[in-house]
């Protein structure tokens, strides 16, 4: 491969990665603002600003669409929090916090509509085993062998519940029913640890 053939592959491998950005982004925007049901591949192509033709080489299906910009923000949220500078006192707050936010909301609009549509469900199920495993990578990076995956997988339970619930919850609301319910949960983990 001659120079100029390799700068050209790398300029079409990066417009091919600013293109799926773009759509990715814009499919999270419009499973936020609109949910599952509004989120068309025509409004994406909308919000996205790429010809239909564009959209469906990278992304065949609504379903590969939507799972693949929640992907795309698991993978984001995960390296923001991993970046974050460290104090060595990171606790299960952070699990609260992951369960936040854009990734959460478009996440839950998927898991909503992955009820009642089998095509849904079964494009999720890889997605879902991919936070898993990212969730599990992130906290064995933080908290090293503190707990067990048992309690790390219990708390992700418990932190994703909070995060479902938090919906009916006003914002002060939300933050008392946190700041009184985690100091109990730390403490039953650490007198079981």
């Amino acid at each position: 491969m001659t120079d100029e053939t390799a700068a050209t592959s790398r300029t079409q491998a990066q417009r091919t990665a600013a293109t799926q950005a773009k759509v990715l982004d814009a499919t999270v925007d419009a499973l936020i603002e609109l949910g599952y049901g509004g989120t068309t591949t025509q409004e994406v192509n909308r919000r996205a600003g790429v010809s239909r033709g564009a959209l469906l080489h990278h992304f065949p299906t609504r379903e590969a669409l939507v799972v693949a910009a929640v992907a795309h923000l698991v993978d984001k949220r995960l390296a923001e929090l991993l970046s974050r500078p460290r104090s060595g006192d990171e606790d299960i707050e952070v699990i609260v916090e992951a369960f936040s936010g854009p990734l959460f909301d478009a996440a839950l609009e998927l898991w909503v509509a992955a009820r009642t549509d089998d095509t849904l469900r079964a494009a999720m199920i890889p997605l879902e085993q991919k936070v898993s495993d990212a969730l599990a990578a992130g906290c064995s990076e933080l908290f090293g062998d503190r707990y067990t995956s048992d309690q790390l997988e219990l708390t992700v339970e418990l932190a994703r519940g909070l995060a479902v619930s938090r919906i009916l919850r006003s914002p002060a609301a939300d933050l008392a029913l946190t700041d009184r319910l985690l100091p109990v949960w730390k403490e039953i983990l650490n007198r079981h640890a």
